[in-house]
């Protein structure tokens, strides 16, 4: 008889689909376990849901991200516990990769995954069936039975191509595509990243290692999922697809030998972006590139070696140039308000996010505040000047990682670059001629700076408020 596993997303804004999830559960022996996922996105009552799906159940996985989504996480573990007293809860996700041992002061939480998951858990599982210890397992830390927290050694980053194919059965992809208001498939092409910027957790989790899946897998699973859900894009959720442009290239051939009728967008980055041939570019944009993210993440070339992202600033404007002549349109994000940064350091990067942004209708700048995300360098040397993390989960599940709450953000800082943030957008909108008028006047207020009494912001905010990310 096979086992029920029951695995969790919890509550959140996007409907980015639940990879993390998808991927674990797609590891697993299906002659041996029934994988259940339950979003709870998706759910009126989340709790309940899972609940009534943990009858006879082996255990639940709960993939947690920092921020908000803890919260829900805790709500949903506890009833599962209330109901299933003995029932192991297993946390896994980015923070209980950063937190393994921490997430375990949770009463409801018994194990917690750092890094991959799809080996991992399924040794767990198998530990479970037999009632053996967990001792023995790597990658994972757990509460022993005086109510201390063992953490064991990592495991060994693994090649991608070993774990099984993600099986898109275990999701309503039809339900995503329809909150999603368009039939685009997320998918996984490599884990990892090999860079070593100071603001992100990925050196932390991962030790800078990556692994992508080989071109022709990938061209065979986007066409059989095709065949299954007619999608129209593909966005690739890694964390830099570009990592290898001859693999791009074998992964752009492979898409247009195929001939599948679809639009994709991948993340890359600025040094890439240069040395990316003209060829190539052409060859992606016939296989339906249609977007690429590149983290610029300061306009200041002093504060991007500080944070050690490892380009230069002449890269950024090469590849933008390149994907301008190309067609393809660009997402670069910036971060202002690093420890210790300057005013002059924050003006250069919303100057910059304007150059790029005025460059081509299609190119967007958002431009986010630093958090002190956990795991990263630039938030030990935060807290060695004095900086004061969250301590408890509770405390971390109120962190929002897109709000301007931080010692570095000052009010006239929060004020300059909300204004800014809002008349860059509307400047360079392609909304209906009859704004025309307003978009003038932004790219004025943003090419001089002139923030005073923003009346247009002030309506703008009355008449449609700004939704929460988090």
């Amino acid at each position: 008889m096979r086992r029920r596993v029951v695995l969790y997303n919890p509550k959140a804004v996007f409907f980015t689909m639940p990879l993390g999830l998808l991927a674990v559960g797609s590891h697993l022996d299906r002659e041996k376990y029934e994988v259940v996922i339950i979003d709870g996105r998706l759910e009126t009552d989340p709790a309940k849901a899972v609940v009534e799906a943990l009858e006879g159940a082996l255990c639940l996985g709960v993939s947690v991200l920092t921020g908000r989504p803890i919260r829900d996480a805790i709500e949903v573990s506890r009833a599962a516990k209330a109901r299933f007293p003995d029932l192991p809860v297993v946390w896994g996700g980015w923070h209980p990769s950063l937190f393994g041992t921490e997430c375990l002061e949770e009463g409801s939480v018994d194990v917690t995954v750092q890094a991959q998951g799809e080996e991992t858990f399924e040794e767990i599982l198998a530990r479970l069936e037999k009632r053996e210890p967990l001792h023995e397992v790597k990658g994972l830390a757990f509460r022993d039975g005086k109510g201390g927290a063992v953490q064991n050694p990592g495991r060994v980053f693994s090649n991608v191509n070993g774990f099984q194919p993600h099986d898109y059965t275990l999701l309503p992809v039809e339900r995503f595509f329809r909150l999603k208001g368009k039939r685009q498939l997320d998918y996984i092409a490599s884990q990892g990243c090999h860079f070593r910027c100071a603001f992100c957790a990925d050196p932390y989790v991962y030790g800078r290692k990556w692994a992508g899946l080989t071109p022709r897998r990938m061209g065979e699973e986007l066409a059989a999922l095709h065949a299954r859900h007619p999608f129209d894009d593909v966005n690739f959720q890694d964390e830099t697809f570009f990592t290898y442009l001859d693999r791009v290239e074998e992964i752009a051939d492979e898409l247009i030998a195929r001939k599948l009728p679809i639009t994709w967008a991948g993340t890359m980055r600025a040094d890439q972006g240069d040395r990316l041939s003209d060829e190539v570019m052409a060859k992606c944009k016939r296989s339906g590139l249609r977007r690429v993210i590149i983290g610029v993440e300061s306009g200041s070339q002093e504060m991007m070696d500080w944070i050690k992202k490892d380009i230069k600033i002449e890269q950024v404007w090469s590849a933008a140039e390149k994907c301008k002549r190309h067609g393809v349109a660009v997402n670069f994000p910036f971060i202002v308000c690093f420890p210790n940064e300057t005013d002059e350091s924050i003006r250069k990067s919303l100057e910059m996010a304007r150059e790029l942004r005025a460059m081509s209708p299609t190119f967007q700048t958002p431009i986010f505040y630093f958090k002190p995300y956990p795991g990263t360098p630039l938030t030990e040397q935060a807290v060695r000047e004095g900086y004061r993390p969250p301590k408890t989960l509770s405390e971390w599940a109120a962190f929002d990682i897109y709000d301007a709450d931080s010692p570095w953000v000052t009010p006239e800082r929060a004020r300059l670059i909300e204004r800014y943030k809002y008349y860059l957008n509307v400047a360079y909108d392609r909304g209906t001629p009859w704004r025309k008028p307003l978009r003038k006047l932004a790219e004025w207020r943003v090419r001089t700076r002139t923030f005073s009494l923003p009346v247009e912001k002030t309506v703008s905010d009355l008449l449609a408020p700004p939704v929460s990310l988090s």
